[in-house]
């Protein structure tokens, strides 16, 4: 079973916002922000109903990042 390398805290990734040029924070996986019960249900099924095709047979997680400055949210599919 692949694992997510930024959810499991095993590598950080940090990127530049393209609207400011600022540091961006990673907010988390993007599926946790669909309701209230979502941090809570089954990653791979939640996987079937994100609206991106290709997350759970290409083993990649969405993360959500956001710029603090301009409040640019940028979503990034880490390889699991």
């Amino acid at each position: 079973m692949p694992i997510c390398p930024v959810c499991n805290g095993l590598r950080e990734v940090f990127l530049i916002c393209s609207n400011c040029g600022h540091s961006m924070i990673e907010s988390g996986k993007v599926m946790d922000y669909y309701d209230d019960y979502s941090p809570y249900m089954e990653i791979d099924l939640m996987k079937l109903e994100d609206g991106y095709p290709d997350n759970n047979s290409g083993h990649k997680c969405a993360h959500l990042y956001r710029c603090p400055i301009c409040q640019k949210d940028e979503v990034i599919f880490i390889k699991e």
